[in-house]
């Protein structure tokens, strides 16, 4: 392993880039260690997410110079940054960024003092900083830079060091947080860190495989296939006799299988007969699997090409044609719908955000007097440059911001911090306070008089999610099975059942008090509404003097969205 002790601008853009490739693959892992075994566990989502905004930002950057590239990375994750975890990860960034502002190279000395500067900011952007978490690895990893910088100067030496470092801080995180030995799991933030570390680390070792930041993957593909079409889509003056090639072919192909296979793979022949066949062409493989991806008049001839090299694993034909016309159609609906809207609404002094996953949810939060809802919550953090242009759209004085969720928190505070027009975020942490924020709104007040009232209101609500266990886990003492139904009450799991609607009675049970007077709920996606309504008789058997209310929310992953007023 040669020594290096200098890193230039090349190296530090295959750190990133790593880092944000290793992220990527390793995303779903860091998922599972999710301590509530909910199906929405989305902290590898989000560090991913926020890493290869980073990674973009120093790709389009352009310079030589490491601080400028710093400078960039560190902007990239700060709006990209999605959930607590991103969040976090942008400040250690910002951190190193800010350290090596007027660095055209880094020595080891330098690298220390960047990611020592990176712990600090990070704990400083923490309110109550929380050992066991991803904060525990930085600060663990940069002590360690800094003592290595002390003895050498080779950065090969030192970054060993800190990846052995952050690996050991990761493994303490149990023993720190007690809730995460009780599930048996490290921190999910902290896991993420050490792949970022790892990341840096292979590349300057020569370890890291380059190949992996050129060769796009599947879930790549279809991301590029889809930024493909939504430039398609979004020219809704588009007229569909246009389209020279109608049909979007996607083809995968096994290599070498099957009865039809007589052509051995080569990737150029491959490629150059289907690019006289249409345009939009993408085609990657491995040394099992082709997938193209191809606009075509040719279908048959695609599907044909295919089966020459091995055996179909799947086909896909959408006629582009009727897809832009639908486009047209939906586009010129929504321009009729705004239009009504426009006419029945006043600008507002005030204007309010939300988040919320939901069409019902959403529709509720805009009966309320909510301007924006931006798609989102538990299944998809927005990054915190959603918020930034959600904010700068609302051409309203002031704005309030409810998150409807604690991992939106710090991205929310951080929108806040980015733009112009005064604003401020209620920590409602579920859609329940969200809707009952609302009730203390007045758009015509002022915005801490409305703060003030929204945060009074949401503390008036009990809030209840009921979802499915993902994970066998044991969690407070309480045994959990993949499957079971759980009640979450205002965060902490009370019930756990083998069917749904004993779980939502039981926990709804537990909820209620002599000075509960509404119940409303909130119906998810897939759910009927005849469960629904008998959940209603169920709660009405209960105490008959509930007033209770039903609404489709159309929410994914739970079933019931419950409060208690």
């Amino acid at each position: 392993m040669s020594k290096i002790t200098v890193i230039t601008n090349v190296e530090f853009g295959k750190m990133i880039n790593a880092a944000s490739a290793a992220l990527a693959a390793n995303a779903a892992k860091i998922n599972k260690l999710n301590v509530f075994p909910v199906p929405d566990g989305d902290t590898g989502t989000n560090m991913s997410l926020s890493m290869a905004s980073g990674a973009q930002y120093e790709r389009d950057a352009l310079d030589t110079h490491i601080g400028a590239l710093a400078k960039a990375t560190s902007k990239g994750l700060l709006m990209g940054a999605r959930g607590n975890s991103g969040v976090i990860l942008s400040q250690i960034f910002r951190g190193f960024a800010t350290s090596v502002e007027n660095k055209e190279t880094l020595t080891a000395r330098d690298l220390a003092d960047a990611l020592m500067s990176g712990a600090q900011i990070a704990y400083k952007s923490v309110m109550k900083p929380t050992e066991g978490t991803i904060l525990t690895v930085i600060r663990e990893a940069a002590a360690k830079a800094n003592q290595v910088a002390n003895e050498s100067d080779d950065i090969v030496v030192l970054m060993r060091a800190v990846d052995e470092a952050a690996q050991v801080a990761l493994a303490s995180t149990p023993d720190l947080l007690p809730v995460l030995k009780e599930v048996g799991v490290v921190d999910s933030g902290g896991q993420g860190l050490v792949f970022v570390l790892n990341a840096f680390y292979q590349v300057l070792s020569g370890e890291f495989n380059e190949d992996e930041l050129k060769t796009p993957d599947n879930a790549e593909l279809d991301q590029m296939v889809k930024e493909l079409h939504a430039g398609a889509q979004a020219n809704v003056n588009l007229d569909p006799n246009d389209i020279a090639y109608g049909y979007c072919t996607e083809v995968m192909v096994q290599i070498g299988k099957g009865t039809t296979y007589d052509h051995e793979f080569d990737y150029d022949t491959f490629y150059n007969h289907l690019a006289e066949l249409g345009d939009s062409l993408l085609v990657i493989n491995d040394d099992e699997i082709v997938k193209v991806h191809v606009h075509t008049e040719n279908p048959g001839e695609v599907i044909s090409w295919g089966t020459h090299f091995g055996s179909l694993v799947k086909v896909k034909v959408d006629n582009m044609r009727d897809q832009q016309q639908a486009v047209i159609d939906a586009q010129r609906a929504e321009e009729v719908q705004v239009a009504k809207i426009a006419m029945t609404q006043k600008q507002v002094d005030t204007a309010v955000i939300t988040i919320a996953a939901g069409d019902g949810i959403a529709a509720l939060f805009k009966s309320l007097g909510v301007q924006t809802v931006i798609s989102g919550g538990q299944t998809m953090n927005p990054a915190t440059s959603d918020l930034v242009d959600a904010i700068n759209a609302s051409d309203a004085k002031q704005v309030i911001i409810l998150p409807n969720n604690s991992n939106i928190f710090m991205a929310a505070e951080q929108a806040v911090d980015l733009v112009d027009i005064p604003a401020q975020v209620v920590k409602t942490r579920t859609i329940q306070q969200g809707l009952t924020a609302m009730m203390g709104y007045n758009p015509e007040a002022k915005l801490d008089d409305n703060v003030r009232e929204m945060a009074a209101m949401m503390t008036e609500v009990k809030s209840l999610q009921v979802t499915q266990a993902v994970r066998d886990t044991m969690l407070d003492g309480v045994e959990i099975h993949h499957g079971d139904w759980m009640g979450i009450i205002d965060g902490d799991i009370a019930v756990v059942s083998k069917k749904l609607q004993d779980t939502a009675i039981e926990s709804v049970a537990k909820m209620l008090d002599s000075d509960s007077e509404i119940v409303t709920i909130i119906v998810g996606e897939g759910t009927k509404l005849k469960d629904a309504d008998r959940l209603k008789k169920a709660i009405e058997a209960l105490d008959d003097d509930l007033e209770i209310e039903v609404h489709e929310g159309k929410q994914p992953l739970y079933p019931f969205l419950i409060s208690v007023e």
